[in-house]
């Protein structure tokens, strides 16, 4: 197998992979390391990575466990979530895209109020997109697991959010 076919099969996550590996080690050469760690451990496992049912899964469950070794060896904190939306809309008028900047950075505040795991799976469910299995699958839990700990997150997102409102 040739490096060009590895690429070819992972190149329509790479994007998740990386957003995902910024968004645990807050910075952008410690995830593009982490990437290239991920494609050298496939390199290396390349046979077994061809048999596998869910080639993606298994990619993001090695990308959270490198960001995990990473942030073990660092103690950092997370990516700022304005890294994760484009607030620069031209149909919004300023007044409207300050209101939300400022909203934005409350979520974000909030956020890293969260334990690791909270902020884990709002990542992987509420800005991926991946369903209540395959996040299970990739952090290695059950699926009443991840069911709880998004229930949780979110509600302390908007029981915070409710305070701000009032």
């Amino acid at each position: 197998m040739q490096h060009q076919d590895i690429m070819n099969i992972i190149y329509p996550y790479k994007d998740k992979l990386y957003r995902f590996a910024l968004r645990l080690v807050n910075n952008s050469f410690d995830a593009e390391e982490i990437i290239q760690d991920l494609l050298i451990k496939i390199w290396k496992k390349k046979d077994e990575f061809m048999k596998l049912e869910n080639q993606e899964a298994w990619c993001m469950t090695v990308t959270r466990n490198l960001a995990y070794d990473k942030l073990r060896k660092r103690k950092a904190p997370h990516a700022e979530i304005e890294t994760q939306y484009d607030l620069h809309d031209k149909q919004v008028t300023p007044d409207i895209q300050l209101e939300q900047k400022d909203l934005l950075k409350r979520v974000k505040q909030i956020i890293d109020t969260l334990p690791l795991e909270l902020k884990t799976v709002l990542q992987l469910r509420d800005i991926e997109g991946y369903t209540y299995q395959e996040i299970a699958d990739i952090q290695e839990w059950s699926l009443n697991k991840v069911k709880v700990y998004i229930h949780r997150a979110r509600k302390s997102l908007q029981l915070q959010l409710t305070k701000i409102e009032l």
